[in-house]
């Protein structure tokens, strides 16, 4: 079977690559080649955490049964293929709602499970992880593990967060956060430069469950850094909105020659979204699905970033070097010539990491995102790399593809224990060029 269902938000899939089901791939346990195979659920990854073009993808989207569901404690349990959409269809009507979402619905269980993925409340929630009850991971000698933090701890502390290396999730047990609504009451308000926003920032985790903001990458001068902030909770119980009209998708139907996002496109679109937004706070009740995977609504919105797509590069950074970082970061990346389209800046809370690759941790993350540009690009990532490694920080392995292995080494010591752990069955090509030639 090829793989062209499953292109990528960075690039189209090799054609090469094949994919069986896991049943197929249960049937070979035992006599499984080493470093042959890798579990995928929708690749949405930016990076190639999510191929193995030298071996063979298990298709975990096969199996994404909702095994079981407790409307009284909102323990929800499910295959690793179910999407994260799947879990809210189910865990709404009774007034529960996923405590850690990305800013898409499609991501499926065992995915947010490996990517320890984190949201707009990692303040006040912290990453999946630390949701996750158990898990079921089936290794390639045939063993199947029952995982939780006293059941198998140090596999299970290795699964989270471990970009699917230790085996195959075969299933996820999770507890939901109880809510009145799923909606959310939302507060917007612009600020006009750098360090007004680190302080809205801050202000806004220590009062809402939710707070994100966009900082316009391309603004220089007295402006620099300006942008805007949405901070929001959820609803109280009086709050019904209509149903949601199940509307047909926008889609980009394939990639143009050049990029429609590049840097003149840009300032005139950040001059206009910026100046949408009223000079003073706007409140507003928001559709959950509006708020939390606006992405969703649209298909292969990738394309817009031409033929080479998107890239992302996403960093953390201790608070106390974390505005002086995040300047540096929007000048070198302006300086070389790379607009970004989504630039994010998050505040991530004291949780400890649930997992032993977790990358968020306690500081200030930046989310750049930006048209492949080939060769100009990477140098622009390496760039970035050195100097959130210079201010303490780390880069998200999730959102890489060309990360060297000795900043890779320096990010994540623990990987070494990763790797002792790692199903020797399963590989991907960023552990092939990053922690397998650290070994070289």
């Amino acid at each position: 079977m090829s793989l062209n269902g499953f292109e990528s938000w960075q690039w189209p899939a090799p054609a090469s690559a094949r994919v069986i089901s896991p049943d197929d791939y249960e049937e070979r346990l035992g006599a499984l080649e080493p470093l042959a195979y890798l579990p995928v659920g929708k690749s949405l990854s930016y990076g190639d955490s999510c191929r193995n073009s030298l071996g063979t993808l298990i298709d975990s989207v096969r199996h994404n049964r909702i095994l079981s569901f407790d409307p009284g404690t909102g323990v929800i349990a499910c295959e690793a293929g179910a999407a994260l959409h799947e879990v809210l269809a189910r865990a709404i009507p009774h007034r529960f709602f996923l405590p850690v979402t990305p800013r898409t619905g499609l991501v499926t269980v065992g995915g947010a499970v490996a990517n320890d993925i984190h949201g707009e409340n990692h303040h006040a929630r912290g990453t999946f992880g630390h949701h996750v009850r158990r898990l079921t991971l089936m290794r390639s000698d045939g063993e199947r593990l029952t995982c939780s933090a006293v059941e198998n701890a140090e596999i299970f502390a290795a699964t989270i967060g471990g970009l699917g290396l230790t085996g195959f999730i075969l299933d996820v047990e999770l507890r939901l956060m109880k809510v009145p609504s799923p909606h959310v009451q939302q507060h917007i308000s612009r600020f006009d430069d750098l360090d007004e926003g680190f302080l809205l920032l801050d202000r806004a985790c220590e009062e809402h469950e939710y707070a994100v903001a966009w900082i316009d990458q391309l603004s220089t001068g007295r402006r620099a850094g300006r942008g805007i902030l949405w901070a929001a909770d959820h609803a109280d119980s009086s709050c019904e909105l209509p149903d949601i009209p199940k509307r047909p998708r926008l889609s980009v139907p394939y990639a143009p020659p050049f990029n429609l996002l590049n840097t003149a496109a840009l300032r005139v679109f950040n001059e206009y979204r910026f100046r949408k937004v009223p000079p003073h706070e706007a409140v507003s009740t928001e559709k959950w699905n509006s708020y939390f995977h606006p992405l969703d609504r649209y298909t292969a919105w990738h394309r817009l970033y031409g033929r080479r797509g998107p890239c992302q590069h996403q960093s953390v950074v201790p608070v106390e070097k974390a505005r002086e970082t995040t300047f540096r970061l929007l000048e070198t990346a302006r300086r070389a010539g790379h607009a970004s389209f989504q630039t994010g800046l998050h505040r991530f809370g004291e949780h400890a990491a649930r997992g032993l690759l977790s990358f968020a941790r306690p500081g200030f993350s930046l989310t750049l995102d930006f048209s492949n540009q080939g060769e100009a690009t990477v140098k622009l990532l390496d760039e970035l790399d050195r100097i959130v490694l210079d201010a303490g920080g780390v880069v998200n392995p999730a959102k890489d593809f060309r990360m060297k292995p000795e900043i890779f080494e320096a990010s994540f010591p623990a990987w070494k224990t990763l790797e002792a752990l790692r199903d020797p069955a399963i590989i991907s090509d960023f552990w092939r060029r990053t922690a397998l030639a650290s070994k070289r």
